[in-house]
């Protein structure tokens, strides 16, 4: 039998943002029209969530230009807090399974940093993207010689290299050796994220969800990363951007421009406001019904 794209819904109550790659740009900068296209969604009734790899404390830069009230999700699910970042939920790995990850990536090509509550933590302050994480969340690692008790309580721990395909065949390692116990997945292709298993976007879509008291096929999600196939898979609509990869591309409903052209808007113009979506819906339609 002959199947066809699911039909996106008819009925839009809010919007879920991916952060880095979607709604800013690679500068992280946060464009005059994305502010103003999230301003339109509060005019007409919209929510507006941030969902994103960065511990939530380096997501408050956002949160007063975007004028968000609602809550915040932070290392690809693993925390939910308010807007003054009290917890919510959270999702911690368990200290065997943090120092196993720890040692599975701790190699020559990569580095390894640990996130444990308020604290982001690295044994190299020199080491590759330190400076460039610094500037995107508004705060300074801590320099420590051993992570140790912070594995104990780790939210995120970060494998980090400038060899893309050297951290694509760690991610393959590690997903494979630690199974069911972590959700592994690459964030940026520098960026290899090990989190606590419910700490993933499509868990943390169904929260948020729960959360706003807005059904799950009643929400449209908007990323960049393998990270967030899983909300595009909970979600009733899904926009993948133009500077996501094919496989991205191909889980989502829809397709807007790059983070660099302004993707962002113009998905919320294009697929929550525009007639994108209704023909798409009508297209699907037409195609089911004479199958």
């Amino acid at each position: 039998m002959k199947t066809f794209p699911r039909i996106p819904s008819a009925k839009i109550s809010a919007l879920i943002s991916d952060v880095d790659g979607t709604l800013v740009t690679d500068d992280k900068i946060l464009t005059v029209r994305a502010q103003a296209a999230v301003a339109k969604l509060h005019a007409c009734g919209i929510n507006f969530a941030i969902i994103s790899s960065r511990p939530p404390r380096g997501l408050g830069m956002l949160l007063g230009p975007l004028g968000i009230t609602t809550p915040v999700c932070g290392f690809n699910g693993g925390v939910i807090a308010t807007r003054d970042l009290a917890v919510i939920t959270e999702h911690l790995l368990s200290p065997e399974v943090a120092r196993r990850a720890v040692s599975l990536l701790d190699t020559q090509d990569v580095q390894v940093w640990v996130f444990s509550g308020q604290d982001w933590l690295v044994r190299d302050s020199d080491g590759p993207y330190v400076g460039f994480e610094e500037c995107t969340v508004g705060f300074r690692p801590t320099l420590v010689d051993n992570f140790g008790p912070s594995l104990d309580a780790a939210n995120k721990i970060v494998g980090v290299s400038k060899e893309f395909e050297i951290l694509a065949q760690r991610e393959r390692d590690v997903r494979a050796a630690l199974a069911d116990q972590a959700t592994v997945e690459r964030s940026q292709s520098y960026y290899l994220d090990i989190t606590h298993p419910l700490a993933n976007k499509g868990v943390a879509l169904s929260e948020i969800a729960r959360l706003l008291m807005v059904p799950l096929p009643e929400i449209a999600v908007i990323g960049d990363g393998g990270n967030d196939i899983a909300m595009f898979e909970r979600s009733g609509l899904s926009i993948a951007m133009g500077n996501a990869s094919p496989s991205v591309q191909r889980a989502a409903d829809f397709v807007t421009d790059s983070n660099r052209d302004d993707g962002f808007a113009n998905a919320i113009e294009r697929f929550i406001f525009g007639d994108d979506r209704w023909n798409a819906q009508v297209t699907i339609g037409r195609a089911a019904g004479r199958a």
